[in-house]
């Protein structure tokens, strides 16, 4: 992004709080990410070796292709209905749908058949990498959506990796018999610094004295959008975060493949919070889906039979083992994504419970 748009931006953010008061977490994750022209999701390289993060599916083809399969049987215990809609929220650059599709087309060729591609992007630049990464894959032509809401009924699978991360939270603490709320308001010489100011909606969860406490709206309204759907369906999260409940602060921003100072260029870094696990399996409910899990990505994935899988893919590809074997660890590392990195399924209680839960 040009110096030009991050300045701009910045000056729109100062602006806002000059005119409204102290800004939310939320409303300024909402600006720095999701802003129409100087967002950080408008930019073209964001994910992959040569920009700010890699997630699993650019690591390991074997993540994707085991997900495929997890789509595959959960499709099957649905009764296999035809079409199916295969929904993925926030897909990056593709990469996990692709390696889905090529999957399932080899060897669940009824499933690839039923399955109706849909993408939930609103980035412009994401969505032309995504449409590069599954050209020639799908069944029928792959759709695009601003939001889940606008994917149309019927039975769906669901998949979003690293998404749940990137939705805006707000951050509360409880000191001296009140909450306050941690905001951004500007100093005395005109920057942006983290700042706090009585709360008007006090959170649910409590938290200790002078402990954080993040909220996430958007989960709230996910959940809402999947249980207004018609037709069962089977939504996979994978994220990081804790699976039980936990108070602190997680907002946290990556450029380069590094922590950065959240305020320093707003829409310049990818800006994400852990995603607390505990309470969102509790908002399912509510909405009376069941939930599955959470479960460590490493145990998800070992379950799914990722070793046998790597191991077929190095014996086929001996001058590309070493990497193969490298990649797969580095996904149920424990000391890292394998432990950091939680899986939690939400269905309709109609369903049967699907592997490795079941």
């Amino acid at each position: 992004m040009p110096e030009s748009e991050r300045r701009t931006l910045r000056q729109r953010i100062k602006d806002e709080i000059k005119r409204d008061g102290p800004m939310s977490i939320a409303r300024y994750m909402e600006i720095c990410t999701a802003d129409p022209e100087a967002g950080y999701w408008q930019r073209a390289a964001t994910i992959g070796t040569g920009g700010d993060f890699v997630t699993a599916p650019e690591i390991s083809q074997v993540f994707g292709e085991l997900i495929g399969l997890w789509c595959a049987v959960t499709w099957q215990q649905m009764g296999a209905p035809d079409p199916v809609r295969l929904i993925e929220l926030g897909p990056g650059r593709g990469t996990l749908m692709r390696d889905v599709l090529r999957t399932v087309q080899r060897a669940v060729a009824p499933f690839h058949a039923a399955a109706q591609v849909d993408f939930a992007e609103l980035s412009r630049p994401l969505r032309a990498a995504q449409e590069a990464a599954v050209a020639g894959l799908a069944a029928s032509p792959p759709s695009w959506h601003d939001d889940l809401a606008d994917v149309p009924d019927g039975p769906a699978l669901i998949i979003a990796n690293e998404f749940l991360d990137a939705l805006p939270i707000r951050q509360f603490a409880f000191a001296n018999g009140d909450w306050q709320e941690r905001v951004i308001a500007l100093d005395a010489d005109g920057n942006l610094h983290f700042a706090s100011r009585p709360a008007e909606a006090p959170p649910e969860a409590a938290g200790g004295q002078g402990g954080i406490v993040e909220t996430r709206a958007g989960e709230d309204a996910l959940l809402g959008t999947l249980a207004a759907r018609t037709g069962s369906l089977a939504a996979l999260f994978i994220d990081y975060g804790p699976a039980e409940d936990a108070a602190g602060d997680t907002l946290q921003a990556m450029q380069r493949h590094g922590y950065v100072d959240p305020l320093a260029e707003p829409g310049a870094a990818d800006l994400t919070a852990h995603v607390h696990f505990a309470a969102l399996a509790r908002k399912a409910r509510a909405h009376g889906f069941a939930v599955d899990g959470p479960t460590t990505q490493a145990e998800f994935l070992g379950a799914l039979g990722l070793a046998p899988r790597a191991s077929r893919l190095m014996a086929a590809n001996p001058a590309q083992a070493a990497a193969i074997e490298l990649a797969a660890q580095r996904l149920v590392a424990p000391t890292g994504m394998g432990s950091l990195f939680k899986v939690l399924c939400v269905r309709s209680p109609s369903l049967p419970v699907p592997p490795p839960w079941g």
